[in-house]
């Protein structure tokens, strides 16, 4: 029964017999096969069938309703017991956007080489790695942003605060001026994508955005904006994992916030039917452990925030 179960769960999800078939690594007619028996058992219909996949019915729902996530724990309590008792070596998977997994996941990993396994970090943008993750290529992912995606789980690892920054002279250019938008507008804007979440979300927090932005350069990599900070280049916004040592070192200022510093909240990707392998569910688990332990630095504008808070 606990296999039917994790059938229809993975169907459900789905909404598709071979994208279940593909999950579960079973052929189509296999898993046609389990919701029939698991419909059988129940006498009720679970799915309608479609030339484009299934619809689940509203036994369906109710059964997927009653399951919750009880199936996934239950598999993934299994796997950890399975990974304390049995060989762990193998490869992992790991995609993300470069910056995060190079200067944050990297230093994690020594506990999962240690162990015998080998670690593949593949780098790409939020949609490729949701893809990815779905279609089986990767293991586990690192997300900038919340997942809505219902054949995913995600876990909150860490919050990051987001400052603006530039080199000494521009810095203090900025910091000159008599009013603080105007010193910003009157330099060169590096930015992350031409969305520019991160800058527009911290110029829009400090009631500083007030026209569009048109930045000098774009990168997809946050480390390429680094670079160019500190030789002198413009202003970006950065998350403080990037920037505390440049800061320290005296090569990055920080632009205090007027108001408040955004922050960035990172998570933790994977599809319920990668932890029923064993390393993958020890890999995740410790990822989620020692990221949780470590955080930047906290920023100067921080630090006064929170000073003036206590005091009143």
């Amino acid at each position: 029964m606990l296999t039917r179960l994790r059938t229809f769960m993975e169907v459900y999800r789905q909404r598709s017999i071979s994208s279940a078939a593909r999950a579960l690594e079973l052929t189509q007619p296999a898993v046609s096969q389990h919701i029939a028996s698991l419909e059988s058992a129940i006498g009720r219909q679970l799915f309608e069938r479609h030339v484009h996949g299934v619809t689940p019915t509203a036994a369906a729902d109710e059964l997927a309703a009653d399951i919750g996530d009880r199936l996934d724990q239950a598999e993934a309590a299994l796997a950890a017991a399975r990974a304390r008792s049995a060989e762990l070596a193998g490869a992992i998977r790991i995609i993300g956007n470069p910056d995060f997994l190079s200067e944050v996941v990297a230093p994690q990993l020594v506990p999962l080489l240690e162990a015998g396994m080998r670690v593949r970090l593949q780098t790409a943008g939020r949609d490729e790695v949701l893809h990815n993750l779905i279609e089986g290529h990767c293991d586990l992912g690192i997300s900038a942003f919340p997942v809505q995606d219902r054949r995913l789980r995600s876990e909150l690892i860490r919050t990051e605060p987001l400052i603006a920054v530039a080199g000494p002279a521009v810095a203090a250019r900025i910091l000159a001026a008599e009013d603080l938008a105007d010193g910003l507008a009157a330099e060169p804007v590096l930015a992350y994508t031409l969305e520019q979440p991160l800058m527009e979300g911290w110029l829009e927090r400090n009631n500083l955005l007030r026209d569009p932005v048109s930045p000098a350069l774009i990168a997809p990599d946050l480390r390429g904006l680094r670079a160019l900070l500190t030789v002198g280049f413009g202003w970006s916004v950065l998350p403080v994992y990037l920037c505390h040592s440049e800061i320290a070192r005296g090569e990055l200022v920080e632009i205090p916030a007027p108001i408040a510093v955004s922050q960035n909240a990172y998570f933790l990707v994977w599809t319920p039917s990668a932890l029923r392998h064993p390393r993958i569910a020890h890999a995740r688990q410790t990822l989620i452990w020692s990221l949780a332990q470590t955080s930047s630095p906290r920023s100067a504008t921080t630090d006064a925030i929170d000073a003036d808070a206590q005091e009143h």
